[in-house]
């Protein structure tokens, strides 16, 4: 019975816990004293619920406890500083001055409101002042409900240091004096920018796991995806947060296929596309669309998502358009250029082209530093040896990306490519 409602609670909170959050932390205006106080929502709801049984409305329960908590704060901060001017400062903008169930007027809000509480905190917990761990930590805390230990196992780190990241961002937001707010104008695409990334980074290490023995991590993908149709949903008319989800989506969709049976990584040229989800695959290409619509200059995400979508429409590996998709690498690398995106092109053109010009491209990118511990040079530089017949020097190239590969899949997977090379 009580493994039912505490599941029923686990649910409910996962679902719930970024929107209660958002709210509290409008009222008291600390991100902080907000989760706190929906803490102890949710610890009230472990304590009441097995006895009473689990509310009609749940959701509804959780967030009127929450607003209780949030109006003692408000009462004993009154108390304590004796600041009358204050409190009624706080109550008004709640739109409850005069009102005397606190509750009840919080009842009366807007379902917009809500939304936009959840842009405040979307862009409070992806604020530039934070470091991106830290970024990726608190986000994953207060708008995906993990726990900490959650958090830890994810990314395979100690939950004290996940703990420590999520404290020391709470207390830089706090002395920064961070406002719970939306920007605007420039600012806006700055922080879009962050907040962006943070669930990019969060889905890519999900993808394609930088350590530990699994090449992908299934829940960070998930939560990753949960946090961009999040996004979607409360800023519509943003170009880029679309292109984000779209590419999420079409990626999401061949998890199926990027493993064997026997948790080996399946490169995408190889992979059985009748394994590909072709929900989410629409999805994203919906998703797509809608970024093309708000934005036809497009942007880095709405660009990655155009690549995926070649991917996607190509029934057959031999029928992908690599001829558009070195073109889009083009266009990428014009937008947002990095040594990671002149690698993709060039092996959308070894695949277009050849592997001779593949590998040319390839050979010009060998003094860049930021590539020099990137395991996937050496490892696209040994596959088109290999294709060249230089099977010596290809060997030669999968083992230097054995060695610098921090995942242990890869690792096996690099070198059984250098043992097969002939």
């Amino acid at each position: 019975m009580h493994s039912g409602v505490h599941q029923a609670i686990a649910t409910v909170w996962r679902l719930e816990s970024a929107r209660i959050t958002a709210h509290v932390a409008r009222v008291v205006r600390d991100v902080g004293v907000a989760e706190e106080l929906a803490q102890d929502a949710l610890l009230a709801a472990l304590e009441h619920w097995p006895a009473q049984g689990v509310p009609d409305n749940p959701a509804a329960w959780l967030m009127t406890t929450a607003k209780r908590r949030a109006l003692d704060h408000l009462r004993h901060r009154q108390m304590a500083e004796a600041r009358h001017e204050d409190i009624a400062a706080d109550l008004q903008a709640l739109g409850a001055a005069h009102v005397p169930d606190f509750v009840d007027a919080l009842d009366e809000a807007r379902q917009d409101d809500i939304g936009d509480d959840l842009l405040r905190l979307v862009f409070t917990a992806c604020h530039p002042v934070l470091s991106t761990d830290a970024r990726v930590a608190l986000t994953l805390k207060l708008l995906g409900g993990l726990t900490t230990h959650e958090i830890a196992r994810a990314f395979l780190v100690p939950e004290a240091t996940i703990a420590q990241r999520i404290v020391r961002a709470k207390r830089t937001l706090g002395e920064a004096g961070v406002p719970f707010e939306v920007p605007h104008g420039e600012a806006l695409a700055e922080r879009l920018a962050s907040v962006l990334e943070v669930v990019y980074l969060v889905f890519n290490e999900g993808y394609t796991a930088t350590s530990g023995g699994d090449w992908m991590r299934p829940a960070l993908c998930d939560e990753a995806l949960r946090l961009g149709r999040m996004l979607a949903q409360i800023a519509p008319r943003q170009a880029e947060v679309h292109g984000l989800l779209a590419l999420l989506e079409i990626q999401a969709s061949r998890a199926a296929a990027r493993t064997d049976a026997q948790g080996r990584p399946v490169l995408l040229t190889a992979q059985d596309r009748s394994r590909w989800d072709a929900l989410l695959i629409r999805r994203g290409l919906d998703a797509l669309a809608r970024a093309e619509a708000l934005a036809p200059t497009p942007g880095s995400y709405q660009l990655q998502a155009a690549i995926a979508a070649c991917h996607a429409r190509a029934a057959r590996a031999p029928d992908t358009d690599w001829a558009r998709i070195a073109e889009l690498y083009g266009a990428l690398a014009q937008v947002a250029p990095s040594p990671v995106v002149a690698l993709n092109r060039a092996v959308a053109v070894s695949m277009h082209a050849g592997p001779a010009a593949g590998l040319v491209m390839v050979d010009a990118l060998l003094d860049s530093k930021a590539l020099r511990q990137y395991h996937w040079l050496p490892a696209v530089r040994g596959d088109l040896l290999a294709q060249l017949g230089r099977g010596a020097e290809a060997r030669a190239e999968f083992e230097r990306a054995a060695a610098l590969a921090g995942n242990e899949r890869e690792r096996t997977f690099l070198l059984e490519r250098a043992q097969s090379v002939r």
